[in-house]
């Protein structure tokens, strides 16, 4: 097969038309018929399928494009380990960090890191685990530090551990008379997104409890938005204890054993990805600095 064969069926495929495929890649279509003309002869089967005003793939075409997606990565970490053997100790990391940890660990390690390394280049994406999984899943990112799951796709290496609490303002009403799972019902709450794993176990101890899930009154994807929120709506929020270890809010934990979430957080990445000499350098920083990130309760 040729690969420029492939790069355009992996672009057919992402548009669904032929037409929008040959202007995206400034070629004819006939050009892109033809390419999966000959892809389907070489393989024997159908690749595409008709489905409506566009195309489908079929079951092949599927695992082609599982197959052609990873070969591109391949290629792409191959020209990355090419050009960082002469470069050293440089290049370019492209680093996925979930809000707190970037606000509390990422400066510090940035120096260091900087210190060492005057010439690297550090893209960060700050956003919910959820969302930097996916995009380090795609290779848009090396690395993510959130917290650790259990997933066949990457490795993952623990760093410190962590406490997600109920937080409130601090003079909320709920601290007026003893707090109990109820208690917590009687409120309404910001949370992330159902897709992030806090929110899973937050709603999933409320069902072990056989009780209602808390009521929702916004759903928030950026945790210092989620924050002030709040300590000024009178809203209860779940988010790492870490925030109230600096001052910068003025909220409360609500404390109750049963909504204390501990959780590991560490470094992912893809299983089998190449790992630029920088890249490496960071993960071995982050896990130096663990005695100065270790959460106690």
């Amino acid at each position: 097969m040729d690969f420029r064969d492939l790069k355009y069926f992996e672009e057919i495929a992402s548009q669904g038309h032929v037409g929008r495929a040959a202007e995206k890649l400034c070629r004819t279509q006939p050009a892109l018929t033809k390419c999966i003309d000959r892809l389907e002869e070489e393989i024997g089967e159908r690749l595409f399928e008709r489905s409506g005003r566009g195309i489908q793939l079929t079951g092949a075409g599927k695992v082609l494009l599982a197959r052609t997606r990873q070969m591109g990565l391949l290629m792409d970490e191959t020209m990355r380990e090419i050009q960082d053997f002469a470069q050293g100790l440089e290049g370019h990391i492209r680093l996925g960090c979930v809000p707190t940890l970037a606000e509390h660990l990422l400066p510090d390690i940035s120096e260091k890191l900087l210190g060492e390394a005057r010439n690297v280049t550090l893209q960060l994406v700050v956003a919910m685990n959820d969302a930097l999984l996916a995009r380090l899943k795609d290779g848009e990112l090396d690395l993510v530090v959130g917290p650790l799951v259990q997933n066949s796709d990457f490795e993952g290496v623990p760093i410190i551990e962590d406490d997600v609490v109920v937080l409130a303002s601090a003079n909320h009403e709920i601290f007026r008379r003893p707090v109990t799972m109820q208690a917590l019902l009687d409120h309404k709450w910001v949370l992330p997104a159902t897709t992030v794993a806090s929110r899973q176990w937050l709603d999933q101890t409320f069902d072990r409890c056989g009780l209602p899930r808390p009521t929702v009154q916004i759903t928030s994807t950026v945790l210092n938005l989620l924050l002030p929120l709040v300590e000024r709506t009178g809203l209860l929020g779940f988010a790492s204890r870490l925030n109230l270890s600096t001052g910068r809010a003025n909220l409360r934990e609500v404390c109750l054993p049963e909504t204390t979430m501990r959780r590991r957080m560490g470094i992912a990445y893809r299983k089998n990805a190449y790992l630029s000499p920088a890249v490496r350098r960071l993960i071995a920083l982050l896990q130096d600095n663990r005695e100065m990130m270790c959460l106690t309760t």
